[in-house]
């Protein structure tokens, strides 16, 4: 026992409970009890009353494959089922004995886009697959893509394997069953070729345990089940589009943003509670939780918010730059003091004789004479990379203005030279080297420019004496497009505390809502078609905001055209969909990275772009740009041929950029169909007062050439076009 004064260590430090083997024992019972019963909850729940059906997308694997059978079995494998197929081609199946409800969904044949964003949102994926083969290439490029995006739960098929002989039977049910392990090891098929073999489907589906897609478990979301869009009058470009369907996941706040893959983000007006279409009985559970009896002519539609302007989220996505901005003040009279100071500095070396000012800033005086020759040959790169950064500290004006008024002055020591070389044998010469090394990258080498000087097409290049070591300030020379974007001062805090924030009221999940999305465009339901379709995500805070993204990608084995950095290319990064001209760099430790001209085939390459902010994890998935966007691009231009024809585009045909056209009249075998299309051109600013060698006059006389400036002078302004 201590007497007197006591440490104040002791009398702040927490008294630690200590738990005997018994009570740690009961604790970890307790949890896992806790753990399995909402796990239960949760499983018991899915697809039941109070939930959003169980969705689930129809893959065929193979050409040959007919769904429609499928399709018919699984709605008639019990009689009881109730069974419902709405516009957007969305079939409901209610069957009371498993006290479950399944949506059905199935993407058309060879659109990626909408089995992309349909498998998003999928609760279960049933593949089905051939007998004559399993699965064709098309079949295997879908896997690839939903397997690289994050595919759910997965259920295979087979359709037909009963109906062929015994002795056929054996073989092809290995030759499937080999084709499903190469991708997913462990998992059966099961035949579909009666009621009673959709109604095992069924069970499986309804009861199996889903794959996690961290992605939207963080975002709501929701399948549309019924569109309708309104404008406030015939001229207007924007209206308001209504989108009905299961909100699923997380709470939706009227005040928050949404997102439409491939049209960007809006804003919300209202969200409206609507009766549910596809119960399993006559009772509706009402917002409060309460049952309400009600018949099927009967419905309500309830307000359950509006946008509030004062909390509702902002659609800026990017900083308005000021030009002002970072400009230095003008100079005191101390500093200009110190410039002419600094600029009167005269730098002696020893040079050969004849030597120019100029050629003698090039030359570096070496730190050590005593070094020997084969250091002076292995450091003669970065010793020119110096002398160019000795140039550039030692000149007064800025790099701009030195650019800006750069003058060539043609010596006759360059004339003399330039005459003994044979242009079109270097040209052919220089044309030979390339067609040799096209078979073998060099990611770090490029030939010299021959169109014009060295030190114009390097011009914003600089030398290191160590790429790993020697410092760059990240901050240094940045483009005017870094001012417009947002920047994060601790990107993994804010993450931590956007995921964390639980969203208070709104829309719960499980109800069937309307949300009414402001200024979406008119061009939305001119290019939509009843079928396809369309999702849409709720945003979390900061999402909608431009910044630089790095994605780390790697190019497929089966794509061997080469991919040039700075391409448009097609991005699905998680919810989105956008375009963009990535720059390709190589992935590795340190604070620089080297540019990759091309994108490598067997490593994974970091691809940099400006987009909208996505919080990790999140899938990317590149495609080439030839799908039918072109196609829905150019719509709007007139088609004319060579023989007088014309016409204008119907729709895209497939997603290799062919088409469907409609002329004024039949075309001729020999006619070519064209497309004008027009940019403004303007001369580029190459005015230089300072001539200071005369004019050569070769080949035109005196009197050609004040024939052609009186044509110039008797011509008119106008404006030109390519």
């Amino acid at each position: 026992m201590s007497i007197g004064k006591v440490n104040v260590k002791v009398l702040t430090k927490k008294k630690k409970s200590s738990l005997n083997r018994a009570d740690r024992r009961h604790q970890a019972s307790q949890i896992r009890k806790t753990k399995r019963d909402e796990v239960l909850a949760k499983k018991r729940g899915r697809g039941g009353q109070g939930a959003p059906p169980h969705f689930v997308v129809i893959l065929k694997l193979h050409k040959d494959v007919d769904i429609s059978s499928v399709l018919s079995l699984l709605k008639t494998c019990d009689e009881e089922a109730t069974v419902n197929l709405n516009e957007q081609g969305i079939c409901h199946i209610s069957i009371p004995r498993f006290k479950q409800r399944v949506s059905i969904y199935t993407p058309e044949y060879g659109n990626m886009h909408a089995l992309l964003d349909t498998v998003k949102v999928a609760d279960s994926l049933l593949c089905l697959l051939s007998t004559d083969g399993g699965i064709d290439d098309f079949g295997d490029y879908c896997l690839t893509c939903l397997c690289a995006q994050g595919i759910p739960a997965v259920n295979f098929g087979v359709q037909g394997l009963k109906l062929m002989p015994h002795k056929k039977q054996s073989d092809v049910k290995k030759s499937i069953q080999k084709r499903i392990d190469k991708r997913f090891p462990g998992d059966k098929y099961h035949s579909i070729d009666s009621t009673q073999d959709a109604l095992l489907m069924l069970r499986l589906i309804t009861n199996q345990k889903l794959r996690p897609i961290f992605n939207r478990e963080y975002r709501p979301h929701l399948l549309a089940e019924d569109i309708q869009f309104e404008l406030p009058n015939e001229e207007s470009e924007l209206g308001t589009l209504k989108v009905s369907g299961y909100l699923r996941c997380q709470n939706l706040s009227v005040n928050s943003l949404v997102h439409i893959p491939g049209w960007g983000d809006f804003q919300m007006l209202q969200i409206d509670a609507a009766k549910d279409p596809y119960t399993q009985n006559q009772k509706t559970r009402g917002i409060a939780g309460q049952d309400t009896e009600m018949s099927e002519s009967e419905g309500y539609v309830t307000v359950l918010d509006k946008a509030n302007p004062s909390q509702q989220e902002s659609l800026e996505s990017e900083n308005v730059p000021d030009p002002m901005e970072g400009e230095q003040t003008w100079p005191t009279d101390e500093e200009l003091a110190e410039a002419d100071k600094n600029a009167k500095k005269k730098v002696v070396k020893k040079v050969p004789k004849g030597t120019s000012e100029y050629q003698a800033s090039w030359i570096v005086d070496s730190d050590d004479d005593n070094d020997s020759q084969l250091d002076e040959e292995s450091d003669e790169d970065d010793d020119e990379m110096q002398g160019v950064d000795e140039v550039e500290s030692a000149d007064n004006e800025s790099d701009n203005e030195e650019f800006e008024t750069l003058t060539v002055t043609e010596a006759d020591e360059d004339a003399q030279y330039d005459e003994t070389m044979d242009l079109d044998e270097e040209k052919n010469m220089l044309k030979k080297i390339k067609e040799e090394r096209l078979h073998v990258m060099f990611p770090d080498e490029v030939d010299t420019p021959m169109e014009r000087t060295a030190r114009e097409r390097f011009s914003r290049y600089r030398g290191l004496k160590s790429f790993r070591t020697s410092p760059w300030d990240p901050k240094e020379n940045l483009p005017l497009d870094y001012a417009r974007i947002f920047q994060f001062a601790n990107f993994r805090q804010t993450k931590k505390r956007v995921m964390n924030i639980e969203s208070d009221g709104g829309a719960l999940p499980g109800w069937y809502i309307t949300v009414h999305i402001a200024n979406v465009p008119k061009e939305f339901m001119e290019s939509y078609k009843p079928g396809n379709p369309v999702v849409v995500f709720g945003l979390l805070k900061h999402e909608q905001k431009i910044s630089v993204l790095n994605f780390m990608i790697k190019k497929n084995s089966f794509y061997t055209k080469p991919i040039k950095s700075k391409e448009r290319l097609i991005f699905h990064v998680g919810y989105r969909r956008f375009t963009a001209c990535p720059v390709f760099s190589q992935h590795t430790n340190g604070s620089k990275h080297k540019l990759d001209r091309f994108l490598p085939a067997d490593t994974v390459t970091m691809a940099t772009v400006y987009a909208p902010t996505m919080f990790p994890p999140a899938s990317v998935l590149v495609f080439k740009e030839t799908y039918s966007e072109d196609i829905d691009w150019f719509k709007p231009v007139e088609l004319r041929t060579k023989w007088g024809k014309r016409g204008h585009i119907k729709e895209p045909l497939g997603t290799h950029g062919h088409m469907k056209c409609v002329f004024d009249g039949q075309l001729k075998s020999q006619d070519t169909v064209l497309m004008n299309l027009y940019k403004r051109v303007f001369p580029k600013w190459t005015y230089n007062p300072h001539v200071n060698a005369p004019p050569v006059i070769n080949e035109f006389s005196l009197d050609t050439m004040e024939t052609e400036e009186d044509e110039e002078e008797e011509g008119t302004a106008y404006q030109m076009f390519e």
